[in-house]
């Protein structure tokens, strides 16, 4: 009898067992992810700033107009006027601190009027004060030490060559390539004497490009020559200067990425008074082509 009584409790649990048995694990489903977003390139901005003389004062104004979207320039080349814009914006200053300081700038300060010897001058100006007044404006910081990567094209006096200073005396460099011949007088460095980069270079796009910029946003300010009427032996000269740029101009600016031409038909070279219609003319020139540098820029960072 008890022999059967434990018979029937094991088929008891064996049949309860039965009933409870744990069904075989399952894997969790799989979680599906969403696509990480595209990172876009970095594209290193390069700002190539051509020579024009007063009319360098509209490079204020495309900075200016450039920095209030958000586009700052990782390398900045300048050519005579556009190196001494361009050092400045190298060396920190924002659009807003370089219109002060145009503002500010007395046209003497950079003019310091040669003695000919014997009659006989390479230039009405030694180009010192021109010199000194950019060292002052970057505090004497050195051209490899500014906050921007920052080149000035000078030419060669010896040889008609181009030469790009990366190191060095910041306004020294700014000197040389801002010496326009029969203005100011040759820059003697070393062995060699260097004149405006206006020569070789009238906006330096070739150059940014060496420097390692991969977009880069030309502004060419040089005169058109049938714009007006040259009167003063500084206005035939930078006439010339002109007629001689434009052929450069014509295989350079293809090569930029974007160009920038602020409308100044009546300012003359040494329109020193004009300074702020130049400056917004700068503004005006650069928020025109703005849709334009925005979808390069975002075409070139998807690519």
């Amino acid at each position: 009898m008890f022999t059967k009584r434990r018979s029937l409790i094991a088929l008891a649990v064996l049949l309860a067992g039965c009933g409870t048995t744990t069904p075989p694990a399952t894997k969790p489903a799989a979680v599906l992810q969403p696509a990480a977003a595209a990172v876009p390139k970095k594209i290193r901005i390069g700002l190539a700033l051509g020579g024009g003389a007063a009319r360098g004062f509209a490079h204020i104004g495309v900075i200016k107009a450039l920095e209030a979207q958000g586009i700052f320039a990782d390398v900045v080349v300048g050519t005579s006027a556009g190196s001494v814009v361009g050092a400045m914006y190298a060396a920190g200053n924002d659009g807003f601190a370089l219109q002060k300081t145009a503002m500010e700038m007395d046209e003497a300060e950079i003019s310091d009027w040669a003695m000919p010897l014997f009659g006989k001058s390479s230039g009405v100006l030694k180009g010192d004060a021109l010199q000194n007044y950019v060292n002052k404006a970057v505090k004497n910081v050195p051209i490899e030490k500014l906050k921007i990567p920052f080149g000035a094209v000078a030419t060669d006096l010896n040889n008609g060559q181009p030469i790009l200073f990366r190191r060095g005396n910041t306004g020294q460099a700014v000197r040389a390539s801002s010496s326009v011949p029969s203005v100011f007088q040759p820059v003697r460095i070393g062995d060699r004497s260097y004149v405006d980069g206006g020569l070789v270079a009238p906006v330096p796009v070739r150059f940014a490009r060496e420097m390692g910029a991969d977009f880069i946003i030309a502004v060419n300010i040089s005169s058109q020559t049938d714009a007006q009427a040259a009167v003063s032996s500084l206005e035939v000269l930078m006439q010339t200067f002109a007629i001689m740029g434009q052929r450069l101009n014509h295989y350079e600016l293809k090569d930029a990425d974007v160009v920038i031409t602020p409308n100044l038909p009546k300012m003359g070279s040494n329109d020193f008074a004009g300074r702020n219609r130049a400056i917004m003319a700068g503004e005006q020139a650069a928020a025109a082509v703005m849709p334009q540098i925005k979808a390069k820029l975002k075409a070139r960072q998807q690519s």
